[in-house]
């Protein structure tokens, strides 16, 4: 389905009508709409935004969560202080098309942004299928939420990792936002890593050779500082913890300690010195962020969200769930996600509802008072409700689909050669189906189903680490057959590739 053109799109963008971010009447608020842009005005302030997001963060790699060897004291203390959501997805599993589906809000099937460069990895031999062609940038004609907050007077700033397209034609002032601080095509640090000197858009490193993480964490402080009478948002996107593994000499230090190696007992492979220093510097972010927040008098009106776009890669171990970064399975993409709004999120809380990466499109515009115009479509929902204490939302399932190859397999994923093969994922509840559409579109579909090896099925809440595949159990063909349909059902929908004409025998 193609979208209206992108300043059709933002001509019409305009108030959420009659309704304020957490249900407050925004007629009885004031209100005003200026001509030359949108002019919002919800009570005495909307809020400001932070959005924390990490690379390749595994669902244990915080204290939160249950790891002791990472520590990671002040993003434990805003999940103390806000919303927990255990069960909280990437619309991916690696990076470009969780960050496409975060920008737009929408399924990869109508960005196109389905993997990371080619979708043809591995050898052409062990392919059986030609996978659909991988589009490696962000279309400009997809409107990102940071245009739709611009339009209704927000300053916002993408600070780091970018991924999306080359700066000067699809970075993110391009796409909306007023500031790129170290925003490029790149997928992981350029030149010497993580260590100074730094070279990145707005990120020429001075003397004082700060690493990139520690820089990126005070240009974040910087911003709120500048913009504390302006509504912002802050989308503060680490390039860490992805590869290369660099950290500081003193944090790798600390995490080589008697004390520290007795904790690496408490979860498998939780035991790399490096990846804790640079875990450990993301949370000194938090730290510096929360510490601005309260000291300017923000942190009530400013609602923060931390969260990964992938899970974690070979350095660390997501158990007890299955599989990491690159696979379908728990690990690649469950991620740990907090919600924190002083005053409107009940501290202390959690929430074991479903949410996945293009719900954070629409919650933004609701928690800002604007509406989504028209013409502009959003595949997520709100999570507003579940910040207000709500335990479910007005939807039956959330989905996942890549009609590509990723390879470098191990004992986790499905087989040795590749993380995943071409599948689409639906999760219902508490079931997850998985469609591997070699054996699907191969060997026989629908008439050989029970045989065939192409649907796995899961009931996460009795098997959360997706030991027991249940769909060549016949008590569950039932509930199999019942969920395949449904997932078949949105794939047709969206027009998502899932023929052999869209994805045709290699010939190998």
């Amino acid at each position: 389905m193609t979208e209206m053109k992108r300043r059709d799109f933002l001509r019409n963008c305009a108030v959420l009508g009659g309704i304020s971010a957490l249900g407050q009447s925004v007629l009885s608020a004031g209100l005003s709409i200026s001509n030359d842009a949108i002019d919002v005005r919800v009570g005495k302030k909307r809020p400001n935004f932070v959005f924390i997001f990490i690379d390749d963060m595994g669902w244990k790699d915080v204290g939160f969560m249950g790891s002791k060897y990472y520590e990671t004291r002040h993003i434990d203390r805003l999940a103390s202080e806000g919303m927990v959501f255990t069960d909280a997805y990437a619309n991916g599993a690696n990076c470009a098309p969780t960050r496409a589906c975060l920008l737009t809000g929408q399924y990869s099937p109508r960005h196109g942004v389905i993997t990371v460069n080619s979708s043809a990895r591995g050898s052409a031999s062990n392919r059986r299928l030609v996978p659909v062609t991988n589009d490696t940038t962000l279309d400009a004609s997809h409107v990102t939420f940071a245009e739709v907050l611009k339009e209704a007077g927000y300053v916002s700033a993408s600070m780091g990792k970018w991924h999306m397209g080359p700066t000067g034609s699809l970075g993110p002032i391009e796409q909306g936002f007023d500031v790129n601080i170290a925003g490029r095509e790149w997928g992981s640090p350029s030149g010497g890593g993580y260590s100074p000197p730094l070279n990145y858009p707005n990120l020429v490193e001075p003397a004082d050779g700060m690493w990139l993480t520690d820089r990126l964490n005070q240009e974040a402080v910087n911003f709120i500082e500048d913009n504390r009478n302006n509504p912002f948002f802050l989308y503060l996107t680490h390039y860490a913890v992805h590869t290369p593994n660099q950290a500081r000499d003193d944090l790798k230090a600390y995490y080589s300690t008697a004390e520290k190696i007795a904790d690496r007992t408490t979860l498998p492979d939780h035991d790399n010195p490096t990846y804790a220093g640079m875990i450990h510097s993301v949370d000194d972010g938090v730290g510096m962020i929360m510490d601005k927040l309260r000291e300017l008098g923000l942190d009530e009106n400013t609602v923060v969200f931390f969260f990964s776009d992938n899970g974690g890669g070979s350095v660390t171990d997501m158990y007890p769930l299955r599989g990491r970064k690159g696979m379908f399975f728990e690990g690649g993409i469950r991620e740990p996600m907090i919600v924190r709004w002083q005053g409107h999120v009940k501290p202390g809380t959690t929430c074991s509802e479903p949410v996945i990466g293009i719900d954070f499109f629409p919650t933004f515009l609701e928690l800002a008072g604007v509406k989504v115009p028209d013409g502009k479509i959003l595949d997520g929902e709100s999570i507003v409700p579940l910040m207000k204490g709500g335990t479910s939302l007005n939807r039956e399932a959330i989905f996942w689909h890549f009609p590509a190859y990723l390879d470098g397999g191990d004992s986790e994923s499905r087989e040795p050669i590749f993380r995943t093969r071409p599948v689409s994922v639906m999760r219902k509840g508490k079931w997850k189906i998985m469609q591997f559409f070699e054996e699907w579109l191969l060997d026989g579909g629908w008439s050989t189903i029970n045989t065939n090896n192409a649907i796995e099925l899961f009931d996460l809440e009795a098997d959360i680490g997706e030991q027991n595949n249940l769909a060549t159990n016949p008590a569950y063909y039932s509930i199999r057959d019942s969920l395949l349909t449904e997932l078949i059902a949105w794939q047709n929908s969206i027009g998502a590739p899932n023929t052999i004409t869209d994805m045709p025998a290699s010939g190998y």
